[in-house]
C-alpha cells in the first residue's frame, strides 16, 4: 500500500509540474518603446493564470533563431524578421500586431539632406534583418538610386545595430540613419540628428509590428496560448488607454530613465501601439522584400497560410476591445 502510495504521489506530482511547465510562456523580445506593452505581459500573467518569462534580444531574427531552436514560444519582433524567418523555415505563426510605424530616416544636420535623393553619394546606417532595412531599400529603389555595403553605388550602406547607429551620426561616421524609436527621437532632441522623414510612402506604409507564435505552441498549447493572447489584449489596452502608466512602465522599467518624457512622447507618436494586422499587409511587405531582395527568402511564404489571428479576436471578443 506504501508503494502505491508514494506512486499516486509522484504521478500527482508531475501532473502538478507538467501544468506549471504549460502554463509558462517563453516570450522573446526587443528593447524600443513601441515593445513596452508587449513587455508589460509578464507584469500581469499571474492575474492571465500564467508566468511569462522575457527574454531580451539585440534584434527580431534573434528572436527567430530562439524559436527555432525551442527556446521560445513566442516571438516580438518587426515584421520583415518573421517573413524572413518562415521563409527559411522557421515553423512560426503571426497571431496579432501591437505597433506600426516605429521608423525615422535622420540626417546630421549639417550634411545638407532634405530628401531621399539627396543621399546620393552619402554614408547611410541601418540594421541589417530588420523592417528598418527593408524600408530603406524601397525608399532607394523609388528615387532611382542604387545601394551596396562597399562603395561604388549611389548609396554606401553601412550595416550597424540600433544601439550603434546614434553614435555613428554623432561622430559624423554616417550622413544618415534609418532608425527605430526611440533612437530617432533622441537624436533629434539631442541635436545631432534631424527627421528627413518618415518612410511610410512605399507600398507597405506604415509597418506592422509582429507577435508570432511557434506552430507547436499554438497547435499544442492553445489554453495557454488563449490566456496569453488575453493578456496581451489587456497589456495593449492599458497602454492605449493610459498613456502616463505606459510612460512609466517603458521610461522606468524598460529604459531606467535613460530617455526623456519628450523621448517616449515624440516615439510613441511615430510608434503607436496596436492590436491587428492583416494578411494584406502581411503579403505586400513580403512581396517588396522579394523585389529589392531583402530577407534572403529561400521561398517567399504566402500570408494566408501563416498569419492566424483567431486567438486574437477571440481575446478582443471576451474584453470587449474594438
Amino acid at each position: 500500500m506504501k508503494t502505491i502510495h508514494h506512486l499516486v504521489l509522484a504521478a500527482a506530482a508531475l501532473s502538478a509540474s507538467a501544468q506549471a511547465a504549460d502554463n509558462v510562456v517563453r516570450l522573446g523580445n526587443l528593447k524600443f518603446a513601441h515593445y513596452g506593452a508587449v513587455s508589460y505581459i509578464k507584469e500581469i500573467a499571474p492575474k492571465c493564470g500564467i508566468k511569462v518569462e522575457e527574454n531580451m534580444f539585440a534584434k527580431g531574427p534573434d528572436v527567430m533563431q530562439a524559436i527555432l531552436s525551442g527556446d521560445l514560444d513566442v516571438g516580438a519582433t518587426a515584421s520583415e524578421a518573421a517573413i524572413s524567418g518562415r521563409a527559411n523555415g522557421a515553423p512560426i505563426y503571426i497571431v496579432a500586431g501591437f505597433a506600426k510605424g516605429g521608423a525615422r530616416l535622420v540626417a546630421r544636420p549639417d550634411g545638407g539632406i532634405k530628401s531621399v535623393k539627396d543621399l546620393k553619394g552619402k554614408k547611410v546606417g541601418v540594421t541589417r534583418g530588420g523592417i528598418h532595412e527593408v524600408l530603406l531599400y524601397a525608399q532607394l529603389a523609388k528615387h532611382g538610386l542604387s545601394w551596396s555595403d562597399s562603395a561604388g553605388k549611389d548609396v554606401h550602406v553601412i550595416y550597424l545595430a540600433f544601439a550603434d547607429l546614434n553614435q555613428a551620426l554623432l561622430g559624423k561616421n554616417l550622413d544618415a540613419i534609418m532608425q527605430s524609436e526611440p533612437q530617432s527621437s533622441q537624436a533629434i532632441n539631442k541635436g545631432f540628428g534631424m527627421e528627413v522623414m518618415k518612410p511610410y510612402d512605399t507600398p507597405i506604409g506604415e509597418p506592422v509590428r509582429t507577435l508570432v507564435m511557434s506552430e507547436k505552441f499554438y497547435k499544442e498549447n492553445r489554453a495557454t496560448a488563449a490566456k496569453f493572447m488575453n493578456c496581451f489584449v489587456q497589456a495593449t489596452k492599458l497602454f492605449i488607454d493610459n498613456k502616463a502608466a505606459g510612460e512609466k512602465y517603458v521610461r522606468e522599467s524598460m529604459f531606467k530613465n535613460q530617455i526623456t518624457k519628450d523621448d517616449f512622447e515624440d516615439a510613441i507618436a511615430n510608434s503607436p501601439y496596436t492590436y491587428d494586422v492583416t494578411i494584406e499587409h502581411i503579403q505586400t511587405t513580403t512581396d517588396v522584400m522579394a523585389k529589392t531582395g531583402t530577407g534572403k527568402m529561400r521561398v517567399p511564404p504566402v500570408a494566408k497560410d501563416w498569419v492566424k489571428t483567431d486567438l486574437l479576436e477571440q481575446a478582443k471578443k471576451s474584453l470587449s476591445v474594438q
